[in-house]
């Protein structure tokens, strides 16, 4: 595997991602949309997810392809923010027809970023209008770390943050990840500066460190946040051609990626939970090892990802916790 041109979940051909963010209120919204629906499942590990609309996402149900996938601060105010891509959808005349009516289909999943000092005083939920403003700002190119829905993320000790990464497969097939990180567990090696997603970097797009010389070291990690406080959710993207099962199969395996990179993770304190979706660009070369192929893929992608996520982020007035740059040298991305 390769990284991709842009290292971003859009080097899968026909993705866009928009940002929208509040400094004020330390939280935002991450869109992922393509110019035509696209199939997508999920599949939740997490002991406390907050989602909109995943029921659909099941093999079984009749809708075979959504219109955008919506990553939400917020907790279940955040759900909100679906509301603001279906009116963008819409007014672009899109979304699942029936007769003469179009309703967009817009799943969506949320962390809770409540108690981050941001100012969460409002009298209207901000929300909506930040799902929007993303749907409005997609794009090929968009910017990770204290962005989007990663604006006001945490971790067990440094500021949590959007990531992204991507790999090109001897096969041809693309995929990629976009993770919001704000995990009750830590994406670092204990105190250090080097990251446990590090076997499965690539051109040292977290810094080359790999893991400790003590590695492993003993671990015995402590709650530092409460029941609900955490979250850690994701999308993978492919242009192979997955149908919902199988696309319900390469989220599950992207499962691995999240605990090879935050320790804990898949706690009842968070509500992890991957997405998974495909644009069909690409037929199978072996429908035998291709899916076995892709799952490996998500999963070392994801890893990555969350590594990008925490190291790209970026320090500002008022933070609660020190991110990585601050504590251990600038971001080198």
């Amino acid at each position: 595997m390769r990284p991709g041109p842009r290292n971003l979940i859009t080097d899968v051909a026909g993705f866009r991602v928009g940002n929208a963010a509040d400094a004020g209120l330390r939280s935002g919204v991450t869109v992922l949309t393509a110019a035509a629906p696209f199939a997508a499942a999920v599949h939740v590990m997490g002991g406390a997810p907050g989602t909109r609309e995943t029921d659909l996402l099941a093999p079984d149900k009749m809708v075979q392809a959504v219109d955008a996938l919506v990553l939400s601060g917020g907790s279940a105010f955040g759900l909100g923010a679906c509301d603001g891509v279906m009116a963008g959808l819409r007014a672009a005349g899109r979304g699942f027809e029936i007769g003469p009516v179009r309703v967009p289909i817009v799943p969506g999943a949320i962390v809770f970023d409540l108690l981050n000092g941001g100012d969460k005083d409002w009298r209207s939920n901000p929300y909506p209008a930040l799902g929007e403003a993303a749907f409005g700002a997609a794009s090929d190119s968009f910017s990770i770390g204290s962005h989007g829905a990663g604006t006001g993320a945490m971790t067990a000790l440094l500021k949590g943050g959007l990531g992204s990464a991507s790999a090109v497969l001897d096969t041809g097939h693309t995929v990629g990840a976009l993770v919001v990180v704000n995990a009750l567990g830590s994406a670092t090696v204990g105190e250090g500066r080097q990251f446990w997603a590090a076997p499965w970097e690539l051109a040292d797009e977290f810094g080359g460190l790999g893991l400790p010389p003590d590695f492993p070291a003993a671990q015995e990690p402590a709650p530092g946040k409460r029941l609900g406080e955490a979250t850690t959710i994701a999308i993978l993207a492919t242009d192979a051609a997955l149908d919902k099962p199988a696309l319900q199969r390469m989220a599950t395996a992207a499962h691995d990626g999240m605990a090879r990179a935050l320790v804990p993770s898949h706690t009842p304190f968070d509500g992890d939970l991957i997405f998974a979706a495909s644009t069909g660009a690409k037929p199978l070369t072996d429908p035998a090892a291709d899916p076995f192929r892709l799952g490996h893929a998500a999963a070392s992608v994801l890893a990555r990802a969350i590594a990008r996520g925490v190291f790209a982020a970026e320090p500002a007035a008022g933070d609660l916790q020190p991110c990585w740059s601050g504590r251990h040298g600038r971001p080198t991305i």
